[in-house]
């Protein structure tokens, strides 16, 4: 089941709990993948406010969201790259992504498998997808006060092995959000130093988990008429050779 934008955008952008949140994962993502020049960078569900690093060097970004959520212009100002779109056909041409990343899109979704399909066939070789999904054994999934309490929470290795299942090879993960999503002033105004205790202790389960995976790419097999034959068939091989034909001289040296 989806968040509604409205909600979202108004987390967010409007609340200060939020804005802690965003800050938090998106630090992490650009830590990540510092920004690159020429790449085109996507985002599926709610993944908008971490792109905005990407805007001044990428090729292109665009932020896909699902039409059970709905979709709004973003950015605000900017000319908009935001779009509606099914789970299982998203307007992106095959393998024209380098980086992906989701946030509140496959734990909300009806159709994990297809929302991953389609996240392997937009991602180029050498692509790379970065889930970001409720952790199960972090506070943020058990508060329904954020998004991260939508939805199916994950552990890493749930979420790992169901993205090797759709011919992803899991990278990395690790956790943020490491204070409890609180709206109290002491949580919000030390929730820089929560992150960095986490990053030192990692049996501190943070509230979000992130997963870095890389798309699995086998090399083509040459086949039909471009195989190689390293033993071909000698179908004649064996048979002598043929008696030459009798010259006309010899034909008329020799009268029957």
């Amino acid at each position: 089941m989806y968040s509604d934008v409205l909600d979202l955008r108004n987390f967010y952008y409007r609340t200060q709990l939020g804005r802690v949140a965003q800050r938090a994962i998106r630090d992490k993502v650009v830590d990540l993948w510092p920004p690159l020049s020429g790449q085109t960078v996507a985002g599926f569900g709610f993944a908008v406010p971490l792109l905005r690093p990407y805007l001044a060097e990428a090729r292109r970004v665009i932020g896909l969201m699902p039409g059970p959520q709905g979709v709004m212009p973003w950015p605000a100002g900017e000319p908009n790259v935001a779009v509606l779109c099914e789970d299982a056909a998203w307007p992106i041409a095959t393998g024209f992504v380098d980086r992906l990343v989701l946030m509140h899109g496959l734990e909300t979704t009806e159709n994990p498998g297809a929302v991953l399909d389609e996240v392997h066939r937009v991602l180029g070789p050498g692509g790379r997808a970065l889930f970001i999904v409720p952790n199960r054994s972090g506070l943020w999934s058990r508060s329904d006060a954020t998004p991260f309490g939508v939805g199916r929470p994950y552990s890493a290795g749930q979420l790992e092995s169901q993205l090797k299942r759709h011919g992803f090879t899991p990278e990395r993960n690790l956790t943020v959000l490491h204070a409890p999503p609180s709206q109290a002033p002491f949580w919000l105004r030390t929730a820089n130093f929560w992150e960095l205790v986490g990053r030192r202790l990692p049996w501190l389960s943070g509230g979000v988990l992130m997963v870095e995976a890389s798309k699995q790419v086998y090399a083509p097999t040459r086949g039909g008429l471009g195989a190689i034959v390293t033993k071909p068939i000698r179908v004649l091989e064996g048979l002598g050779q043929p008696l030459p034909t009798p010259s006309s001289n010899q034909s008329a040296a020799n009268p029957r």
